[in-house]
């Protein structure tokens, strides 16, 4: 099992919305929702809506007409993994790990990964709240 995975024993939401930028507010809000039940911090809360928020925008920019956003949402005691899948466009690249968008990822998060295979891009974020 890696690090991004969940165990058998955690709360898993599942949410799928258009791949439209009009509905990411719906994943933001769900993420912050979830990430508080976590108690973290305002701080990590609003670092993990905007890691979600960058996550999507680079799978938007991939993404097939008329796709859906797959947003699963694993819940453990002390963090949360958001996996957001969507159906690419042929031969769609993820933006490389050493770009922006990657840098902002990692920075604001636990562990960032990604992978696609040609029909789908998947992007997994996992954040640790921090202890006190």
């Amino acid at each position: 099992m890696t690090d991004t995975e969940p165990d058998v024993g955690d709360d898993v939401v599942l949410l799928t919305v258009p791949a439209d930028g009009g509905y990411l507010g719906v994943l933001r809000t769900a993420t912050a929702g979830l990430a508080a039940r976590l108690h973290f911090a305002l701080d990590e809360i609003e670092d993990l809506r905007i890691a979600v928020d960058e996550a999507c925008a680079m799978l938007l920019a991939i993404a097939t007409r008329n796709a859906e956003l797959e947003c699963r949402f694993a819940v453990t005691d002390d963090a949360l993994t958001v996996e957001v899948t969507v159906a690419t466009v042929r031969g769609a690249r993820l933006p490389s790990e050493s770009s922006f968008a990657w840098k902002v990822l990692t920075a604001l998060t636990t562990s960032a990964a990604a992978e696609a295979n040609g029909r789908q891009a998947t992007i997994r974020l996992l954040t640790r709240r921090t202890e006190f």
